[in-house]
C-alpha cells in the first residue's frame, strides 16, 4: 500500500513558477515509478510526467517539455515537479499517482487526492 499527498498548488500569473510535492508513505513506495497527471475542468485526465525508481528514466508530455520538470528523493520519500513558464493551459488539478512500471496511461495503481493549480491570463 502507498499513500500519497500531494501539495504546492495556488494561483499564478502567466510566466510563473510552481513547485508541486508529493509525499508518499509505504514499506515499497521507492521502488515505485512516480507519475504527475493533471486533470482540467470537462476534461480527461491527462499525463504530464514520469519518474523511474531510480530516478534515471524520466518522461514527459510534449506540452510541458523544456517547462517541467519531475524529481524524487527517495531518501525524503518525496516526488517534485517544478513547473515554469507557466501557461493558462497548465490551469488544472494536478495528481501524483505511483505505478509499478511507467507508462504515460492514467491507470497507476495509486493515487493522491490532488492539488489545484490556476494560472491567470
Amino acid at each position: 500500500q502507498v499513500q500519497l499527498v500531494e501539495s504546492g498548488g495556488g494561483l499564478v500569473q502567466a510566466g510563473g513558477s510552481l513547485r508541486l510535492s508529493c509525499a508518499a508513505s509505504g514499506r515499497t513506495w521507492s521502488r515505485y515509478v512516480m507519475g504527475w497527471f493533471r486533470q482540467a475542468p470537462g476534461k480527461e485526465r491527462e499525463f504530464v510526467a514520469a519518474i523511474s525508481w531510480s530516478g534515471r528514466s524520466t518522461a514527459y508530455a510534449d506540452s510541458v517539455k523544456g517547462r517541467f520538470t519531475i524529481s524524487r528523493d527517495n531518501a525524503k520519500n518525496t516526488v517534485y515537479l517544478q513547473m515554469n513558464n507557466l501557461k493558462f493551459e497548465d490551469t488544472a488539478v494536478y495528481y501524483c499517482a505511483a505505478n509499478p512500471v511507467l507508462t504515460t496511461n492514467p491507470s497507476y495503481d495509486y493515487w493522491g487526492q490532488g492539488t489545484q493549480v490556476t494560472v491567470s491570463s
